[in-house]
């Protein structure tokens, strides 16, 4: 631990900065993103078109496999009130911002706590906020790259009748696009707040193993929680991934936790 001469209000002004930074640094990718509208929208809307990559791989994988070709698709979306497009856009260029300032944003807040923390004490929180950033992303790319395309697909071209026509809201789909994919983010910190907890010896796998069916009721709750839309499909979709993480997190604490001795 570094020792310092700051007062309690040196500490606020440290921190204001720290603030303002991250502030400006979100306004300016924020900015960044909303004059980039056309390159913005074209990543946030690709999913709606049967073109999409992950679309394209399963066609792909179903050719080889010899199974029936996936029907051609395109979801219309309609904007249904004067200034909701403008709002939508102003929306999503914030959350856009906020993700292409994380790094500077986290590498802030760890310049700011990293003086009272002793070399060791850093060296593990540093180990922890990448491996938490890396997980974030990793969520964030599945939540974008399998669960919302496929969630999309399903929900977006089911009728009950050809006489009844899907009209999705632009709203809707970007409400539902960017809290799947942010909770998905969180949801993948699973292993790294195991192997914290593992470290700090309150958590070891033979628990996790012994309270697996346990888990396994508190995923689908979670994963309800998740899902915008009560149908079951959507459900196991986004079940699958937190089970597959609870897993993993079982071989994470067997190698930390198990091996470890318990701190006096």
């Amino acid at each position: 631990m570094q020792e310092t001469d700051m007062t309690f209000w040196e500490h606020l002004d440290v921190l204001r900065s720290v603030l303002i930074k991250t502030a400006l640094a979100v306004v300016a990718c924020g900015l960044l993103a909303f004059f980039f509208k056309d390159t913005m929208f074209d990543i946030v809307l690709a999913p709606k078109d049967s073109s999409f990559v992950t679309y394209r791989l399963f066609q792909r994988i179903g050719s080889q496999l010899q199974l029936p070709a996936m029907d051609l698709f395109s979801i219309k979306l309609i904007n249904t009130g004067l200034a909701e497009q403008f709002l939508i856009h102003m929306k999503t260029a914030v959350g856009a911002g906020v993700l292409l300032a994380s790094p500077y944003i986290i590498y802030q807040l760890f310049l700011f706590v990293s003086p009272a923390l002793y070399e060791q004490e850093r060296k593990y929180s540093f180990r922890i906020v990448a491996s938490g950033y890396l997980m974030f992303l990793l969520g964030v790319m599945v939540g974008y790259f399998l669960i919302f395309p496929l969630t999309l697909r399903f929900l977006g071209t089911y009728q009950v009748s050809a006489e009844v026509e899907n009209m999705i809201s632009l709203q809707s789909y970007i409400g539902t696009f960017m809290m799947m994919n942010l909770l998905m983010g969180i949801v993948f910190e699973l292993p790294v707040l195991c192997w914290f907890l593992g470290r700090l010896g309150l958590l070891n796998s033979r628990m996790m193993r012994h309270f697996r069916k346990h888990a396994i009721v508190a995923i689908l709750i979670v994963a309800a929680i998740i899902t915008p839309t009560s149908d079951v499909f959507t459900l196991l979709l986004v079940s699958f991934p937190i089970w597959l993480l609870y897993e993993i997190s079982i071989h994470v604490v067997k190698k930390t936790a198990d091996r470890s001795v318990r701190p006096r």
